[in-house]
């Protein structure tokens, strides 16, 4: 295969934007093809798993990962309030789960907050398909919603406005791959999700210099190695992204 024809495919879920990842990436591997696949949370490890994807900037932590998916967990959003804007907890700077007692909390079936035990009322009938499907019901009077903060700028409508949750579940954003498939475009990734330089990267695109001569008379030294990537389902604490809450590095 030709260098030119090289493409690597990273799976995206809802509102996740690496826009600056993306920039780097084609200023570092210009001759690499970087293939946005958009997939729901729902499908996110499957798309990983059958190779539509080679890598993914996924919902994290999530309860059906395993042994063969290494994850680094990149930062944790806020989690937020959905309400119409006459709503009266609009004048709350913070909602807390004791806020909804009297709410109908709509959970829809592709939620990524993670409730062990949903404050408020429950919604009558089915629950929402789509988180989307809820942002309708909620500008309809029916119901409020608790999502990550991207999702409520990615569904965002002016009848609608959100307040921070402070003793809400969070959900996170993790690089994950499959392990055995960890090549140097993967590892080139890594370095930039990292913020490592040009220089720094471990990727293809480091620049390849030879060792160093010895000096006369030196003996080896003993190769320090690098720890291997953490296998998915370990916990670790992360980088940070604009639009979420820092974890640490």
């Amino acid at each position: 295969m030709a260098v030119a024809d090289v493409t690597f495919r990273l799976a995206l879920v809802p509102g996740v934007t690496p826009t600056g990842w993306l920039r780097t990436w084609g200023e570092r591997l210009p001759d690499v093809r970087l293939e946005l696949v958009r997939v729901e949370a729902a499908e996110q490890l499957a798309a990983l798993r059958d190779g539509r994807a080679d890598a993914g900037l996924l919902r994290w932590p999530v309860a059906d990962a395993g042994d063969d998916l290494s994850a680094i967990p990149l930062f944790t959003e806020t989690t937020v309030l959905v309400v119409p804007r006459d709503h009266l907890l609009t004048a709350l700077d913070e909602a807390g789960a004791a806020d909804l007692a009297d709410e109908v909390l709509l959970v829809p079936r592709d939620d990524v907050v993670g409730w062990a035990d949903p404050p408020g009322r429950p919604a009558v009938g089915a629950p929402p398909g789509t988180t989307a499907e809820a942002v309708e019901l909620v500008a309809a009077g029916v119901g409020v919603l608790v999502v990550p903060q991207s999702l409520a700028r990615l569904h965002h409508r002016k009848d609608l406005t959100s307040v921070p949750m402070t003793d809400a579940p969070t959900s996170g954003v993790a690089l994950v791959w499959v392990t055995e498939r960890h090549g140097e475009l993967v590892e080139e990734l890594i370095g930039i999700v990292r913020g490592r330089t040009v220089n720094s990267s471990r990727g293809r695109g480091a620049p390849q210099a030879g060792p160093a001569p010895a000096p006369a008379g030196a003996t080896p030294r003993q190769v320090t190695r690098r720890p291997a990537p953490r296998r998915a389902g370990t916990r670790r604490a992360g980088g940070s992204a604009s639009g979420g809450r820092r974890t640490g590095r």
